[in-house]
């Protein structure tokens, strides 16, 4: 599978997930959990909608011409769905506070990925 349908086939299911995830938290997790762990839930599907968006602009981007800067760039945003969302999801789930200690590195991948797009666009 080339690097353009790979970012475009993350950015689809990453979308997918966060519906998901959303009307998990609105629903099933309503009365489960306090407001503060519900916000930190929601915070996890509201960056991985963002970035599962972002993904499928650098599959976009990838199809008409390569780019080690559009690699890095949907590279740090999966890397960033992965650890960012998924510690706040588990810390919310769990209430393992120390998972907060993640949250901070998915931050530098997402902020790693905004920065590597901008690169690529301003090479191009």
């Amino acid at each position: 599978m080339s690097e353009s349908r790979s970012f475009l086939l993350l950015g689809a299911l990453g979308g997918f997930f966060a519906v998901a995830f959303g009307a998990f938290g609105a629903h099933a997790l309503r009365d489960v959990l306090s407001p503060g762990l519900l916000d930190v839930f929601h915070t996890g599907v509201n960056y991985q909608a963002t970035h599962s968006l972002a993904l499928l602009a650098v599959g976009l981007l990838a199809r008409e011409r390569e780019s080690r800067a559009l690699h890095i760039a949907g590279q740090a945003f999966t890397l960033g769905i992965l650890v960012f969302c998924g510690s706040l999801y588990l810390l919310a789930l769990t209430d393992a506070r120390w998972l907060g200690m993640l949250t901070p590195l998915g931050g530098i991948a997402f902020l790693t990925g905004w920065a590597a797009l901008a690169w690529g666009l301003i090479r191009r």
